[in-house]
């Protein structure tokens, strides 16, 4: 399990998101505060405070591929 800091400011932003974690085959959940959704909804993601960076957290040991497509959100 691997945990990252991550910003979504448009809702661009959140569709190419979710299109690249979509491609895995890892579960992916998103935490702000003490709100956690899967990271694979775009209706759960648009529930969580996007103004402050949000807490990424991969559920699996091999996510250098994941990790390096979303480079572009890191915070």
């Amino acid at each position: 399990m691997k945990s990252i800091e991550i910003r979504l400011s448009t809702i661009q932003d959140v569709q190419g998101f979710v299109n690249i974690v979509n491609r895995y085959d890892i579960d992916v959940d998103l935490a702000s505060g003490r709100y956690i959704v899967d990271a694979k909804s775009i209706m759960g993601i648009f529930s969580l405070d996007l103004l402050k960076p949000i807490t990424l957290t991969a559920h699996s040991d091999d996510t250098d591929a994941l990790f390096a497509e979303l480079k572009p959100y890191l915070a």
